[in-house]
């Protein structure tokens, strides 16, 4: 059923409940990665914070020299450890000079941009936290306090840094761990959605049989033994069947009455126009019979585009077929040639018309017979499945057949391409309107066998 609109009720949940997983799922992944980075940042700021405050606590001035308290951090006295401190002179012209530094730095400096001592300048005692570059280009980060020291006339900035790789590789870590563990959440949520709403909708795909049941003729109703959600529904479906059923059969006995009611009179007056000769008696004997045979084919239309909007039967064509060839083949036994008419027919034994018997031994029926008048002795008819739940049945003749702009004739009602030929010209529009009236089609085209073809396409009773 996969565009939106014609997708399956199941696939349009799954999805929207799916999406909507997902996107919970994406944003928690995010929201605790970010979280856990941060809450890693601040115990490391606080790390930094204490010897950033042990540095300016313990700084003294000693015969106007600034002098660096004794630490006791062992990362910082080794080479590039990682750990980094440095006292810095700021001078009238704005530059930074470094004044005492940690052993870890070695020959190298830690330098602040512009814009950070800008920072520090609007915050004066007041730790600032930085991102920087530190030896061997690492990633550090750096907590900063820039203060005025007593007998001191420069502005001091007091900087520890520490390598902020690990906190880095450790969020990193975090948000592997947590997305593989959210993903395989969401994979769980969406399963569960799946069984829940395969299985929560089983009475409506049970419904949905059910009436394809009832469509097709295997039921007569649907049963009681639904949800309590879904009880009204089947009720009102239900009573919707009986409804109709009730007003096929209304129709059926109106048809019958006004069949009965036209053709008494209809019979009287070929009764007494046969009794009295003269051309007056013609006409009214001719006008009469086609009186008849008009009021024939409206009925049986109306029948029938009654019986195929609500019917659920199903007639076997097989035996259809082979009693239609017996009949035919008895009745065209004395064609002008002397040969008679031979009728080869093939049908699968399980396929079946989705209608009454009587209209489809009419669709056929009308069809051979039209053949048996034009062939020159072979028919050949064929009944096959199409497509879904359709069926074709074609039917071929070894006569003059039709020239393409004659096809389109042919299936005009009352239309006769050979005045001469017997019949009123009604067979064949009898066959194409009773087909469209069970959604069908007929087709008119050129036959192997050097006649004419024709195709009906019907539908389909399911086995």
């Amino acid at each position: 059923m996969l565009d939106l609109r014609r997708r399956s009720l199941v696939r349009r949940l799954v999805l929207f409940a799916g999406g909507w997983t997902l996107l919970v799922v994406l944003v928690a992944g995010v929201f605790l990665t970010v979280q856990f980075r941060e809450a890693a940042i601040r115990r490391f700021d606080q790390s930094l914070a204490v010897l950033t405050d042990d540095l300016y606590a313990g700084s003294t001035i000693e015969d106007g020299q600034l002098r660096a308290p004794f630490l006791t951090d062992i990362r910082a006295t080794r080479a590039y450890s990682g750990r980094y401190w440095v006292i810095l002179d700021k001078t009238p012209d704005g530059a930074m000079r470094p004044v005492v530094r940690s052993r870890s730095l070695i020959d190298s400096d830690l330098m602040l941009s512009s814009a950070q001592i800008d920072r520090l300048e609007a915050a004066p005692g007041k730790t600032q936290y930085f991102d920087m570059r530190g030896p061997q280009d690492k990633p550090l980060r750096a907590a900063v306090i820039q203060a005025q020291l007593p007998g001191y006339a420069n502005p001091v900035v007091f900087l520890a840094a520490e390598d902020r790789s690990p906190i880095d590789a450790d969020a990193d870590h975090f948000a592997r761990i947590t997305a593989f563990a959210l993903l395989i959440l969401g994979g769980g949520l969406i399963l569960a959605v799946v069984v829940q709403v395969r299985f929560g909708l089983q009475p409506l795909f049970r419904l949905r049989r059910e009436v394809a049941s009832v469509r097709r003729g295997k039921a007569e109703r649907l049963a009681d033994d639904y949800p309590e959600e879904l009880e009204p529904l089947s009720r009102e479906l239900n009573a919707l069947l009986a409804h109709n059923q009730e007003v096929v059969e209304r129709q059926r006995t109106h048809v019958g009455n006004l069949a009965h009611a036209l053709k008494t009179p209809l019979s009287v007056m070929l009764t007494e126009a046969s009794q009295q000769p003269g051309q007056l008696a013609e006409v009214v004997e001719r006008q009469a019979q086609t009186m008849r045979e008009q009021v024939d084919h409206h009925l049986r239309r109306a029948r029938a585009a009654a019986r195929s909007q609500t019917s659920g039967e199903r007639t076997p064509v097989e035996p259809i077929l082979d009693e239609l060839a017996v009949t035919l083949e008895r009745i065209f036994q004395g064609k002008s040639d002397g040969r008679g008419v031979e009728i080869d027919w093939r049908c699968p034994e399980d396929l079946a018309f989705q209608g009454e018997k009587q209209d489809f031994m009419e669709l056929a029926g009308n069809v051979m017979e039209n053949a048996g008048k034009w062939c020159k002795g072979r028919i050949r008819a064929e009944a096959a499945p199409s497509g879904e739940a359709r069926m074709l049945l074609t039917v071929d003749d070894d006569g003059p057949g039709l020239p393409p702009e004659e096809r389109a004739l042919a299936l005009k009602r009352g239309q006769r391409l050979d005045e001469n030929a017997p019949g009123t010209g009604l067979g064949l529009s009898i066959v194409d309107e009773l087909a469209r009236a069970y959604g069908g089609s007929v087709k008119l085209g050129e036959s192997p066998l050097g006649g004419l073809r024709v195709t009906l396409d019907l539908p389909r009773a399911e086995t």
